[in-house]
């Protein structure tokens, strides 16, 4: 079976090609893909050819965050899970092309269990922030903010979302620092800071932070940060820093602890989706663009990466969209 799929040939190549997909086993399923995303992290330094290294060996199919309609199961697989929709963390299902994490695709072969069902959700599109959410659930899990006064650096994806979780899991106080304004103004944090506009020293006098999570794998704003944590303090390392270089001497005056976090830990994935499911977690908050797949896909990648107004572009796959002004819908631009 054949299917179009976003491959990147080379450093800085992108185009919609034909590929050729596994047979399903009998424990596969297949998925039709509906919705895909933008990975403004892995993806863009796999598309910049800094990760040489399997499975991002040219050319290969991105794509870590989609969600589609399963239309076919295997023998082993239950029947009762066809027209359902579903998360698809990716597929290595592709013939004479590799996946890293091959989800950017028409249709995706994948095992049963890698998919996450979505079939309680209003608006199944939710299902992609199901991978960001859950990053940032297991750091806010980590850093056991509750009763805790708890500074987020950061208003990304990640950033935004470990805000949200981080009161719902019972910080006392979340203070959320970001330089791009409008990311800034999507943050329900209840200090907000613009450290390009105003001073945080100022801005947090009299504040001492239980906990620091990072999200922003900038080395000065970590330092800055590392001022307000009180003795015996924590700091979160939520995103993937290539090389670590901050002022050892706070970590030595208050005996600070530091925890770097991986990624999820098992049964995130369905703790999201409930959260979602109760509206108890507003994933629409980092959907903010939109383009279609038939349209300038290498535009559409260009922008996700270097635009900061972008923090999540999502790529229709489907012309018609019936969650269209449902929970979750894309709330930004174009």
């Amino acid at each position: 079976m054949k299917a179009k799929a976003i491959v990147f040939r080379g450093p800085r190549q992108i185009e919609l090609s034909d590929v050729k997909l596994k047979p399903l086993s009998s424990t596969d399923v297949l998925v039709e893909t509906w919705w895909s995303s933008i990975s403004t992290g892995t993806e863009k330094m796999a598309y910049n050819g800094m990760i040489p290294s399997w499975p991002f060996i040219f050319p290969f199919i991105p794509g870590y965050e989609t969600v589609g309609k399963i239309i076919k199961a295997g023998e082993h697989v239950n029947q009762g899970l066809i027209g359902k929709f579903a998360y698809v963390a990716g597929s290595f299902g592709y013939e004479g092309v590799n996946a890293a994490f091959g989800g950017a695709s028409e249709y995706i072969v994948c095992p049963v269990d890698s998919i996450t069902t979505l079939d309680d959700i209003e608006n199944p599109k939710c299902g992609i922030a199901l991978p960001l959410g859950a990053t940032a659930l297991h750091i806010v899990d980590l850093a056991q903010v509750s009763g805790k006064k708890v500074l987020v650096l950061g208003q990304g994806a990640v950033g935004i979302l470990a805000v949200e979780l981080a009161k719902h899991m019972g910080a006392t106080l979340v203070a959320a620092t970001e330089p791009y304004q409008n990311r800034l103004n999507l943050s329900s944090a209840d200090i907000r800071i613009n450290p390009d506009k105003e001073d945080v020293s100022v801005a947090l006098a009299g504040h001492e932070f239980d906990v620091l999570i990072d999200s922003t794998g900038v080395m000065s704003a970590i330092d800055t940060g590392l001022r307000f944590l009180k003795f015996h303090g924590v700091v979160i390392f939520g995103g993937y820093y290539q090389r670590m270089n901050i002022d050892y001497s706070q970590a030595f005056q208050k005996e600070l602890s530091f925890i770097a976090a991986k990624q999820w830990a098992k049964g995130d994935l369905e703790r999201v989706r409930e959260l979602i499911r109760q509206r108890k977690l507003k994933a629409e908050r980092i959907f903010t663009h939109r383009e279609t797949v038939g349209g300038d896909i290498t535009k559409a990648y260009l922008q996700a990466f270097s635009d900061q107004d972008c923090m999540k572009m999502i790529l229709y796959w489907k012309t018609d969209d019936p969650a269209s002004g449902k929970a979750c819908d894309v709330t930004g631009n174009t």
